[in-house]
C-alpha cells in the first residue's frame, strides 16, 4: 500500500496531468499521482524522463535488460510491472522481459545481453560492485557513447525504483494491457 495519498484536489494542474497521463498509459501511473505533491520533483520527473526516452544509442532490447534487471534486484514490482507494458509495446522478446528474473539460468539471453545484466547488477549494489573487467567486457560490443548510455539508464532505474519502493507502490496492472487476447 502506497505510504503517501494519491488523491488530489482536482485543481488545473491535477486534471491537465490526468489527462495526459490517461492519453498516453490508459491510467495515471501510481508515482505520478504521489509526484503531483510536490510540483517541482513532478515537473523535474517529467524533464527528466523526457530526456532519457531521447537516448537512442543503445540498443533498444538493452536498455530494457537494464530497466528489468535492475527494478528486480531493487524489489520495484511497480516498474517490473510498468517495465513489461513498456517494453512490450516497444517489441521487446516477451520471452527475455519474462525471464529477467531468473537470468543467469535462462538461455533465452545473448554474451552481451548477460553483460549488460551482470553490469548492471553489480551497478545497482548497494555500494556498486562494478569491475574492470565487467566494464572491459562490454566495451568488445559497445561503443563509449552506448556504455554511458547504459550507465545512465541504469542510474536511472535505480532512481525510479528506489523511490517507488521506498513509498510503498506495487503493481498496478499495466502489463494486463500487454497480453494476447482473443480475436473476436
Amino acid at each position: 500500500m502506497a505510504r503517501v495519498g494519491m488523491v488530489h484536489r482536482r485543481g488545473l494542474v491535477v486534471r491537465l496531468v490526468e489527462w495526459g497521463s490517461r492519453r498516453k498509459f490508459r491510467k495515471v501511473p501510481d508515482p505520478v499521482k504521489v509526484a503531483l505533491h510536490n510540483r517541482p520533483v513532478l515537473l523535474s520527473t517529467a524533464l527528466l524522463e523526457g530526456t532519457a526516452a531521447r537516448w537512442k544509442a543503445l540498443a533498444p532490447e538493452l536498455k530494457a535488460l537494464a530497466v528489468m534487471v535492475a527494478s528486480a534486484r531493487i524489489g520495484c514490482s511497480w516498474c517490473m510491472d510498468f517495465g513489461y507494458w513498456e517494453f512490450h509495446h516497444q517489441g521487446v522478446d516477451p520471452a527475455k522481459l519474462h525471464n529477467v528474473p531468473r537470468w543467469r539460468d535462462s538461455d533465452v539471453y545473448t554474451d552481451l545481453e548477460r553483460a549488460v545484466m551482470d553490469y548492471t547488477e553489480a551497478m545497482t549494489a548497494t555500494p556498486p560492485e562494478v569491475t574492470d573487467e565487467q566494464v572491459e567486457r562490454l566495451r568488445r560490443d559497445l561503443s563509449e557513447e552506448q556504455l554511458v548510455e547504459l550507465t545512465a539508464i541504469v542510474a536511472l532505474e535505480n532512481y525510479r525504483s528506489r523511490i517507488n519502493s521506498a513509498l510503498g507502490l506495487t503493481s498496478q496492472g499495466f502489463k494486463e494491457f500487454c497480453e494476447l487476447r482473443p480475436v473476436r
